[in-house]
Parts: C-alpha cells; sequence; structure tokens
C-alpha cells in the first residue's frame, strides 16, 4: 500500500493509542492466572494479534469485547502438549513465549517471518545449552525441547531486554528459587521495570536486590485481575513530533508518572528543538530512533549514540533511516553504535519513499512527508502497532491518501 502526502499542517487533539508493550505483559500475565481476567483498552495491532494466538496455543481462551479482552488462564503449563506458537512479526510475543514454553519437556515450535527468526537469541541459546535443552532455528520457525530449571541465571545487560522478561514471567512458577544476575551495562531497563510492575498487579513478586540482581521465588501463583493499558509513549512520539513541523497537537491519554522508557522523548525533543547538532544517547530508548533521526533532518541535525540495535528490529532502522533522508536532501553517517544526522535543507523526494515493512520507519517519515508531500510504500505497515495512525493522523488535518483512496 502507498500513502500520499499533500504538504498540510497537523492541529487539533489527539488521545494516544493503548501501550502496546504494557498490553502484551497484562495479557500473558492473565494467561498464567487460574481464572478470568479483565483487559481494557486493548490496541489489536498485528504484535497484539500474535500474542493472543499465542496465548491460545499455550492452553489459555479469550472473549474480544470492543477495546477489552477477557481472558481465561491456562492450566498448569508445565504439562503442555506439543504445540505450536504463530509470533507472526512480534519480537516481544516471540521472545516472552520462548521462556514460557520452556516450561514443560513437549517439544514446541515457534513460527514467525524470516527478519523476526534471524533476530539475535543468544541469551536462549545460551541457556539451553546449559540446561541440555534442545534449541534449533531455521529460516522460519524456532524449535525447542526441554524444562528450564530453578538455578542462576547470568545474562548480558545490553542485549534486548525481552530475554529478561521472558524469564520474569517463567521462573516464578518453578518448584525452586531462581537468580537473574545482569552483567552491565544494563541497556531497556524501564522495560524490565514495567515488567516487575505487571507482574506484582497479578500477585507476582520479584525482589530486586540492586540494579543487576532479582531475586525470583519459586511456587508463586499468578493471580487474575481486572486492569488498564494506559497510553503508549512510544506511538505518542509520533504525533507529538508534529509540533517540532509548525504543528499544534494536544496528545491525551498518557500517565505522567509511566515506566516507559520511551516517555523520555519529550525531553529529547526540547534538545533537538534548542540545541544545534545534539549529541543525544538512545540506548535505552531505540524504538525512538527513526523519529527521532526524521525530526533531526528537519531541524539542527544530531548525533545519536547507542544505535547498535537498530539493526536488530523489523529493518536496520539506522540504514533504512539513512537511506529513506538522503531522498530528501539529507545525509547521515553510520558507525557501530552512533548516528550523525547532518544539518542540511530538506526537499521533496522526486521518487517513492520505502518503508521497508517497518512501522516506525513508516511513521517517522510520514512526519516530513506532511510538509513536504510524496509517496511512502509498505503504508499497511502501521498495522504491527498502530492501526489507527492514518485515521488519527487525518482528523489532525493532514492530508494523506492511500493507494488513492480514503480510508
Amino acid at each position: 500500500m502507498i500513502a500520499t502526502f499533500t504538504p498540510s499542517c497537523a492541529k487539533g487533539t489527539v488521545c494516544a493509542p493503548p501501550s502496546k508493550s504494557m498490553a502484551h505483559r497484562y495479557l500473558i500475565c492473565a494467561a498464567l492466572a487460574n481464572n478470568t481476567s479483565t483487559i481494557k483498552n486493548i490496541d489489536f495491532s498485528q504484535d497484539v494479534l500474535a500474542t493472543l494466538d499465542c496465548i491460545s496455543a499455550l492452553g489459555g481462551t479469550y472473549v474480544i469485547d470492543g477495546n477489552c479482552v477477557q481472558i481465561t488462564g491456562c492450566p498448569d503449563i508445565r504439562s503442555l502438549d506439543e504445540s505450536t506458537f504463530e509470533c507472526r512479526e512480534s519480537g516481544s510475543t516471540l521472545r516472552f513465549f520462548l521462556a514460557l514454553g520452556m516450561l514443560s519437556p513437549s517439544v514446541k515450535t515457534y513460527h514467525g517471518s524470516t527478519t523476526l527468526i534471524s533476530r539475535p537469541q543468544s541469551v536462549y541459546t545460551d541457556i539451553c545449552n546449559k540446561l541440555g535443552i534442545r534449541f534449533e532455528i531455521s529460516q522460519n520457525s524456532i524449535e525447542l525441547e526441554g524444562c528450564l530449571q530453578a538455578t542462576d541465571y547470568s545474562i548480558a545487560g545490553n542485549i534486548s531486554s525481552q530475554f529478561i522478561t521472558g524469564l520474569l514471567f517463567a521462573l516464578p512458577l518453578l518448584n525452586g528459587d531462581s537468580t537473574i544476575r545482569l552483567i552491565p551495562p544494563v541497556e531497556s531497563a524501564s522495560y524490565i521495570d514495567m515488567t516487575l510492575l505487571a507482574l506484582k498487579q497479578f500477585g507476582i513478586n520479584i525482589e530486586k536486590n540492586d540494579n543487576y540482581t532479582y531475586t525470583v521465588k519459586g511456587n508463586q501463583k499468578y493471580v487474575s485481575t481486572n486492569i488498564t493499558v494506559e497510553g503508549d509513549y512510544s506511538n505518542a512520539a509520533f504525533l507529538d513530533g508534529f509540533n517540532l513541523l509548525n504543528g499544534n497537537v494536544d496528545v491525551t491519554g498518557l500517565i505522567d508518572n509511566s515506566l516507559q522508557g520511551d516517555s523520555i522523548y519529550k525531553k529529547h525533543y526540547n534538545t533537538l528543538a534548542n540545541c544545534d547538532n545534539p549529541c543525544i544517547d538512545i540506548s535505552d530508548c531505540p524504538d525512538l530512533g527513526p523519529v527521532l533521526m526524521a525530526l533531526a533532518a528537519a531541524g539542527n541535525g544530531a548525533h545519536f549514540t547507542g544505535t547498535q540495535r537498530l539493526q536488530y528490529k523489523e529493518s536496520n532502522r539506522g540504514a533504512a533511516m539513512s537511506e529513506e533522508l538522503n531522498k530528501l536532501g539529507i545525509k547521515c553517517e553510520l558507525k557501530e553504535d552512533s548516528i550523525l544526522v547532518k544539518k542540511g535543507v530538506l526537499t521533496a523526494p522526486t521518487v517513492t519513499l520505502h518503508g521497508h515493512n517497518d512501522h516506525r520507519i513508516v511513521m517517522a517519515l510520514s512526519l516530513l512527508l506532511s510538509c513536504y508531500g510524496g509517496s511512502i510504500d509498505d503504508a499497511q505497515a502501521v498495522n504491527k502497532s498502530y492501526p489507527g495512525f492514518w485515521d488519527d493522523i487525518k482528523k489532525l488535518g493532514i492530508e494523506v491518501h492511500i493507494n488513492g483512496m480514503d480510508k
């Protein structure tokens, strides 16, 4: 699908979509509880639908009612029979359910896109090698067979926090106690804190001894609850980004004391707006990389550090943004763990921009195209995290047509 923009300005009020990260966590916690929970304010993105599919594979059941999901938890998943998990393109879903699958000895198969399966899985492969769990990766699937044990786990803290969250979901259900030790430096710590909050809200207590060590008591039970998903700072950043492009947008539905690491976008936006070629560390908020690069291109340039993990997303996001910004007249320099967006003059593209089948690339470039006009392909990629994106920006006055027709 192609989105075609006519230069226009965003004005008005829009409610941030629900947090995909918290939705994943609440849905999984509910699936591990014995009774029925109600999770309110769900946005049924492709990633969330993948998690619901995997909850069914785990043995849970759910009923959708509007933007609410009623989930009846799984039986003892340690007795789970041979199962297949359809993870689509969701990295969170895959890594969370890989750990849960290791609670039972049966064979589990995880399907996903080639891009998803090719993401690093070194934390789990190392654990499986030590515990004698079979862990085999092919082009479009991962197959594992064997059980986690209650023991000490040492994990590099600068690899995706999704591995740590997966273990935090699973280890409380083992018979014995476990310890997770993170090897510093620790990146994306806010996502671990979000997991700890969700676990606590569903009756699971994890003792955080310090910034690097967690004690996980075994034989715990998840308690069903009714809860509402908060607004999503990650996607709100795209809406708020219009304000750096002469827009006047009020983004509602966000809580001030959120644990979401991407809430730092407001601080980074202020830096971009008021400093010339600032240096910004995004190691704790890599999902903000594309939108920050887009806004730096529209402003005073910027030097971003902590960018290494951008290459392991739905696309190689640093390289993808550099390629597309070049079509708008902006040059970038990419290094192993940093990206320089050079200050320049944006121009309307003479060719269709490529979305790289990446929701955050499509949304980031859409901000710039709203100012200068032009087209971008892979418009459907927004469905991965924010299916209402096109409708929301149209309500704000952005003139965009999908395949030449309003949707």
